[in-house]
């Protein structure tokens, strides 16, 4: 895969057998090795209130990661603007930028990533995530960008003009990406002339009509002369593949309880999830979602990952590592994580 660009998403798992301070620990060993391996960008996702994800606050975990790596990009994929203050978010990325300036992404979402319960909490008993906090997203990106430019924008308050800047004196500003799992933000990416990423590992479907859709109406800014996009996947990678059809199997049970509205846990490990009666009423939403990943051996996954690219014109390819562990494994490592990464990269 010489020229295929090879990226990493984490949305920080809990497993049944650790603490939070396990996964935090085992994302850092991830990065660690992604960074060695080449890999390009390393995002972090956010997501609340959930047993079984700790990726509940970007900003902290790409600055984790970005101290605990070298050379590797680091960003959000994403930040869920709807839940947060735009100059919050803007000043949050300007002092990561500032702190490791030239390796710093800003991936953002329209959706609320939680329940309607935490999104209520996120914005202190403000009225949650409201329909006018997403109606105004376009603003609020508008906003961001704005904010973290060096000369910063202008605020009037009392028919005064005042300036306002994300960080005193900045010199660079990290790249900013909109995220998606629906045309919206692949039409709003393309107005404004940003670069555009669509869910593919959480969706699987719509993503031709979405980058077609956002090359297609593609606006040039001063920023960015072209389209620029890139897919995610979700991937197992092991020597077999019967082994990597065992380390899919908890992500795919946990799937499936979400989109069926079961009870959420930790996430199992390997053995777990091969004791667990799947109900024939259930099999149908694996059946539907495993051809969507890429799980086997090494050559396997790196020719269904080298179609994907193919299929959808990127030379970019972000994984979304989501192999499980077996009864033993150190709770601070994830080693089939880790192998998966490893076994793509050759």
């Amino acid at each position: 895969m010489s020229s295929l660009q090879l990226s990493v998403l984490d949305l920080v798992p809990v497993r049944s057998d650790q603490a939070t301070a396990d996964s935090v620990a085992a994302t850092l060993a991830l990065a660690r090795t992604a960074d060695e391996l080449g890999y390009r960008r390393y995002w972090l996702a956010e997501h609340h209130n959930m047993p079984a994800v700790a990726a509940t606050n970007p900003p902290v975990l790409v600055g984790l990661v970005a101290s605990a790596t070298a050379r590797i990009r680091v960003g959000s994929g994403g930040v869920m603007l709807p839940n947060h203050a735009p100059l919050v978010v803007a000043e949050q990325f300007a002092l990561l930028e500032a702190a490791h300036p030239g390796r710093i992404d800003l991936g953002i979402g329209r959706a609320p990533g939680t329940d309607p319960v935490t999104s209520f909490a996120l914005r202190h008993g403000a009225g949650g995530v409201t329909d006018e906090a997403v109606s105004r997203f376009p603003e609020y990106v508008d906003n961001v960008l704005a904010m973290m430019e060096p000369a910063g924008v202008g605020l009037t308050v009392a028919g005064r003009t005042h300036a306002l800047r994300a960080t005193p004196a900045a010199r660079t500003v990290p790249t900013i990406w909109l995220l998606g799992s629906s045309d919206y933000s692949a039409r709003l990416a393309a107005e404004k002339g940003m670069p555009y990423v669509f869910a593919h590992h959480f969706s699987g479907s719509g993503t031709a009509e979405a980058l077609e859709l956002y090359r297609s109406t593609f606006r040039p800014s001063p920023e960015l002369a072209e389209p620029r996009t890139f897919l995610t996947v979700n991937a197992v990678v092991a020597e077999s593949a019967e082994e990597a059809e065992r380390l899919a199997l908890p992500n795919l049970l946990m799937m499936v309880a979400l989109r069926t509205g079961a009870p959420l846990g930790p996430q199992l490990l390997v053995e777990e999830a091969e004791k667990v009666d799947v109900p024939d009423s259930h099999r149908p939403l694996i059946e539907a979602m495993r051809p969507r990943w890429v799980v086997g051996d090494p050559d396997s996954a790196r020719a269904q990952i080298e179609g994907l690219a193919a299929t959808y014109g990127v030379d970019e390819v972000m994984v979304h590592p989501v192999a499980a562990a077996h009864e033993g494994t150190d709770p601070a490592r994830s080693p089939a994580r880790e192998q998966t990464l490893r076994l793509l990269a050759g």
